[in-house]
């Protein structure tokens, strides 16, 4: 296979590779683990996590609980350098969950940033101050791991192990003191003017000088406790020794964060494990309580009160509120209870790969018999495997997942007790299900289980939480030499052959989940079932009075046609995106039920809605959907009554016009039947225009050179001693309401003036035949006012379309129209808010720069011209 060949590949397999790269990744820091604690005996770790006093618990919590109050300063100090007066309660509410969800799941930006983004929107700021508030904590967090960094460093009496290669304790101190340098770079683009950061239409301003240092210290203090909040559970910490072990502390968490294993898991501890001087087995054992109080301990915190306070929505004065779907803690509470329900099932499994207290196991013997004992050992690690696949339901809001989520958790509470007693897995158990039994009304999708989509992240995450599991139950007993015998051995000690049973169940369980989804119905299957046949749309066709309707026919999109047929929309499904092109089109009485129906479809499959190039008229029902509201630019229209050649605003036509009838130039209209003989030569024509723009055919929005779609229509041609420079084909409506062109290509290098006097020509025809106005298309951002105190998008807009030449040509296509058009007539899209809209409009972005690779044509006889 060429280069070529393994890129295709790639890009049609991205999904497996982000999946195999996650778990590569995931496997090379479990392996580097595994070999670091090679001499390491897993019963020293046991005893050196029981010798943990509650001293040195108590003051974890404590240092945790520093920590994490001074995470909710960042977002404090960033809202203070935007000018957003917030209160405190509601910083602390975004930085605390979204950094709860992004410890513990990775992917800051999509975990952590989505939790800030709802609770700040509800609070009235705009994507663009949100996106700044995160850079600006981002900042914050670097600059204090760089100025903390430093000062260990600087201040460090010993060599890390890692960098035992020739660093000298001298090297050391002088590279700590030029780390610490680096904490001035925001402050020296203040002192040289910068002010603000701006790319394209998104601005972050950069703190001043005293706010940068206030920023700064307050995370360096946060990494101080955090660390520390480890560093604690040692034992005998000496302070002295603090700075060396921060240095393996800072390592750890960077090599996480770039990782992206979910929460860092096996990659933070095998670094610090590799960097940190001192007992293997009790710095195993320090970061197995870290990773319980630092991690799932928040994390149960953050999902317990957010449940408290759903239900006190749900069941309060807030009902109504809540039911309109306004609550930003029923937006809250899915994400954390995924993240809870996905801890649950992470601790099912390390519970059945680790041995059983043996004191428990005795008392059991006397309560349940052996096989019983087993069976619930086996039970509960597919149960803990089921919930790790059951997470992303719960974040989708399925009712069928939470159903089976609770009956999981209840079961499993049982399976607990009874594979040993363990009581304390069964409390937290427990605590999620109560969580999640608060939290019932914000589960309202009805749905098959089955249809659920499981992310390429879930599915990474769930697959590394399955692999260290069986980590840790081959690092529990290395020392046991293996035999086949072991697989049927049943005994109260028997906890290796228990692994080994559980872990052959788990590979059945997710070679059986893999089947069940390949062999499910595919989705496409049931979003086939609404496409109709083009000769169900003539009723509506002969209703139409805008062309963009005639777009129907480019055989790339599918249909919603009105139980009367009288009217229909134009859509198509990328991924979870809804796109709907145009108006729809017919009889505009059935507009509004068939926007709802696709609305209730959408929703159904856990989907976006997207109205993409609508104008004035479909407005209302955009709004009544519930859908935000963009201006994507205006379109140039022609009043033909009033269009003439004559007067002084004219006369850069009519010179264009004299120029080409000099050159030669001559116009004709091909009926249908004729394009068919001459379209050899239209393509020839087409094919130069595409090489000479360096463009390739779209898609959705506009038609392609494609024979089965131009020989539905007439084509304007003009001619040049008899070959054929430039053409357009024309689109009509049956009602002689509007007439406009789609394709529009000439040769290169053609004769100035000819493309305005194809124009001219048209136009003149138009009137002629009775036809009321011509449209000469839309110019994409045009008459979006982007002044100071403009949303966002609108302002980084207007800055595009000013400067944007390079990329697109905004306003040199604006101002080409403009020499015809009598007035502009606004085009909007309506999607979803937030970050859902960017999704969507990126789905629109493929569809229309990627045609599909095969069309259905429409029948001619569909042409009403």
């Amino acid at each position: 296979m060429n280069i070529a060949g393994v890129l295709t590949w790639g890009r049609a397999n991205k999904r497996l590779l982000s999946i195999l790269a996650a778990l590569a990744v995931a496997a090379i820091g479990l392996s580097a683990l595994f070999g670091l604690l090679h001499s390491v005996r897993p019963r020293a770790v046991r005893h050196a996590f029981d010798a943990l006093s509650a001293a040195q618990v108590a003051g974890a919590l404590a240092l945790t609980a520093a920590s994490y109050l001074l995470l909710t300063l960042y977002d404090s100090a960033a809202l203070h350098v935007l000018g957003r007066r917030l209160p405190w309660r509601t910083a602390a509410l975004a930085s605390f969950t979204s950094y709860t969800l992004s410890h513990n799941l990775g992917l800051a930006l999509l975990t952590g940033g989505s939790a800030r983004y709802r609770v700040y929107r509800a609070a009235g700021l705009g994507g663009g101050e949100i996106g700044s508030v995160i850079a600006l904590a981002s900042l914050a967090f670097w600059n204090g791991v760089i100025l903390l960094a430093g000062i260990a460093a600087a201040a460090s009496t010993h060599i890390l192990p890692f960098f035992d290669w020739g660093l000298s304790l001298h090297g050391l101190h002088l590279a700590g003191l030029a780390t610490i340098t680096l904490c001035l770079v925001p402050l020296l683009l203040r002192h040289f003017g910068l002010t603000a950061i701006e790319v394209g239409g998104w601005r972050t301003p950069l703190p001043g000088p005293a706010m940068s240092a206030s920023m700064t210290l307050v995370a360096a203090l946060d990494l101080a406790a955090a660390s520390a909040a480890l560093y604690i559970l040692l034992p005998a910490p000496d302070p002295s020794a603090f700075p060396l072990f921060f240095l393996g502390y800072a390592l750890a968490i960077i090599a996480a964060l770039i990782s992206h294993v979910p929460g860092g898991l096996g990659v933070f501890e095998a670094v610090v494990i590799a960097t940190v001087p001192g007992d293997k087995a009790e710095l195993l054992a320090a970061l197995l309580a870290y990773r319980i109080i630092y991690y799932l301990l928040p994390l149960l915190v953050a999902a317990l009160l957010l449940a408290w306070h759903e239900s006190r929505a749900w069941h309060g004065p807030a009902r109504e509120i809540a039911a309109a779907g306004e609550s930003l803690l029923r937006e809250l509470a899915p994400p954390l209870l995924a993240a809870l329900v996905f801890a649950g099932g992470l601790i099912l499994l390390l519970s059945g790969s680790t041995p059983a207290d043996t004191a428990r196991m005795h008392d059991l013997k006397h309560v349940l018999p052996l096989p019983f004992v087993e069976a619930s050992h086996l039970a509960a690690s597919l149960s803990g495997t089921l919930l790790l696949f059951l997470a992303p339901g719960m974040l989708r809001r399925l009712d069928g997942a939470f159903v089976a989520t609770r009956a999981l958790l209840a079961a499993a509470i049982l399976f607990s007790l009874a594979k040993g007693f363990d009581y304390e897995e069964a409390l937290i158990l427990g605590g999620i299900a109560a969580a999640l039994q608060w939290s019932r009304p914000a589960f309202y999708r009805r749905t098959a289980l089955i249809d659920a989509p499981l992310s390429t992240g879930w599915i990474a995450a769930a697959l590394t939480a399955i692999l260290a599991s069986a980590f840790a139950g081959f690092f529990a007993y290395k020392h046991i030499a293996y035999d086949s015998s072991l697989w049927w051995q049943f005994s109260l000690k028997g906890d290796a052959p228990r692994f080994l049973r559980a872990l052959f169940g788990i590979a059945v369980l997710l070679a059986g989940l893999a089947l069940w989804r390949l062999f499910a119905p595919s989705p496409r299957t049931a979003r086939n079932s609404d496409t109709v046949d083009f000769q169900d749309l003539e009723p509506a066709f002969a209703l139409a009075d805008h062309t963009d309707a005639f777009l129907a026919l480019t055989g790339d999109k599918r249909f919603l046609l009105a139980d009367e047929g009288d009217a229909f929309l134009m859509y198509r499904v990328a991924g979870a995106n809804w796109i709907v092109m145009g108006d729809p089109v017919g009889n505009e009485a059935r507009w509004s039920d068939l926007l709802w129906k696709l609305r209730e479809r959408a929703d159904a499959a856990q989907g976006r809605l997207l109205l993409y190039q609508i104008g004035a008229r479909t407005l209302p029902y955009a709004i009544d959907l519930g859908l935000g509201i963009v201006k994507y630019g205006e379109e140039a229209c022609v009043e033909l009554a009033g269009f003439t050649l004559a007067g002084p605003q004219a006369k850069t036509l009519r010179h264009a016009e004299r120029r080409a009838v000099q050159d030669g130039a001559r116009f004709a209209i091909l009926a249908p039947d004729e394009v068919s003989q001459h379209i050899l030569e239209l393509g020839a024509v087409s094919d130069d225009w595409l090489h000479a723009k360096k463009q390739r055919e779209k898609a959705f929005s506009l038609g392609s050179f494609d024979p089965a779609y131009i020989a539905h229509f007439p084509c304007a041609v003009v001619r040049i001693d008899g070959r054929i420079v430039a053409f357009a084909n024309i689109l009509a409506t049956p009602n002689r309401e509007e007439m406009s062109v789609d394709l529009m290509r000439h040769v290169a290098n053609l004769p100035y003036g000819v493309m305005d006097y194809l124009f001219i020509r048209l136009m003149e025809h138009a009137r002629a035949e009775g036809y009321r106005r011509f449209t000469l298309g839309i110019a994409p951002l045009a008459g979006i006012d982007g002044r100071k105190l403009a949303p966002a998008w609108a302002r980084g807009a207007a800055f595009l379309f000013r400067h944007g030449e390079m990329l697109y040509g905004f306003g040199g296509l604006r101002s080409y129209k403009a020499k015809f058009a009598t007035h502009w007539e606004p085009r909007y899209i309506a999607g979803p808010r937030g970050m859902g809209f960017a999704q969507a409009m990126a789905a629109v972005h493929r569809i229309v720069s990627r045609p599909p690779a095969k069309k259905k044509a429409a029948p001619p006889a569909l042409v009403l011209v």
